[in-house]
């Protein structure tokens, strides 16, 4: 399955944000837009913590770093899992020397269907992983940086968290309560220094995306597809340097933002 558009411009000639020295968390980092974030933060300077409950990815991701001399480092990590969520902020303060980013990406998706057909598992385990897995992390995150002077938590929602997702209608609940999340923080979290902004891709080119399109027929796939004006999928690399601008200082007056990287469909 292909994008049947234009490719993406070429980011690499343009100037990088700089996130030297930034220590980093990222949960779903082992693929797609959370692997291609750390890869690049990374490649820029930052101290990198990724975790995935796939380990073999996650120990390529890591690998991967390490063969480039960058600052990467895995653990398994179930964000459904309250305790298992506080033991990787643990680790991370320790292993990292402290945080100051932490980028919410851990994300699942549900076959597209009938909102009447879904089955209490679908809908029970979008709220778990995208929702309620974000929410343990914001949690996580808050008592890690409030007594450290502050930092950013950057939540990966969806544009299906702005507007209606027809046949992805679990999904598009768990990311419509993301941004309830993340706007709430915002002003709750504000005056300890700690911001809050998700990031709103449509459909990125990432192997959950390619899950979900290969659900699809053709007519369905080719109607996402063109459903952007510009007539093809996202790449995770325009939405890794989204997220690298966001983990800078360049971002330092922004709060509580629903960061939009759709082609224009929202337009």
């Amino acid at each position: 399955m292909t994008s049947n558009g234009l490719a993406a411009n070429n980011l690499s000639n343009l100037p990088a944000s700089n996130v030297a020295g930034k220590r980093i968390l990222i949960t779903g980092g082992a693929s797609g837009i959370g692997a291609a974030s750390a890869k690049l933060l990374a490649s820029r300077g930052a101290k990198v913590l990724i975790g995935d409950r796939n380990e073999e990815l996650g120990d390529s991701v890591y690998k991967e770093a390490l063969e480039a001399n960058h600052s990467i480092t895995f653990r398994r990590v179930d964000v459904t899992d309250g305790d298992d969520v506080r033991a990787l902020f643990k680790f991370a303060m320790s292993e990292l020397g402290g945080l100051d980013v932490v980028i919410n990406n851990a994300g699942i998706d549900h076959a597209p269907k009938p909102m009447h057909e879904l089955s209490d598992d679908d809908f029970d385990r979008n709220i778990a992983v995208n929702l309620k897995g974000v929410w343990h992390c914001m949690r996580a995150a808050v008592a890690c940086l409030a007594p450290n002077g502050g930092g950013h938590v950057i939540n990966v929602a969806s544009i299906a968290g702005l507007r209606s997702a027809p046949l992805l209608s679990a999904y598009s609940a768990a990311k419509h309560g993301v941004m309830g999340l993340t706007k709430s923080a915002a002003h709750e979290y504000a005056r300890a220094n700690i911001r809050f902004n998700a990031v709103c891709p449509s459909f990125i080119d990432t192997p959950m995306v390619q899950n979900t399109m290969a659900k699809m027929d053709e007519r369905a796939q080719q109607a996402t597809i063109k459903a952007s004006p510009l007539r093809r999928l996202g790449q995770v690399e325009e939405i890794s340097g989204a997220i690298a601008w966001l983990a800078s200082d360049e971002s330092s007056f922004m709060n509580g933002h629903a960061f939009t990287l759709d082609g224009g469909m929202l337009a």
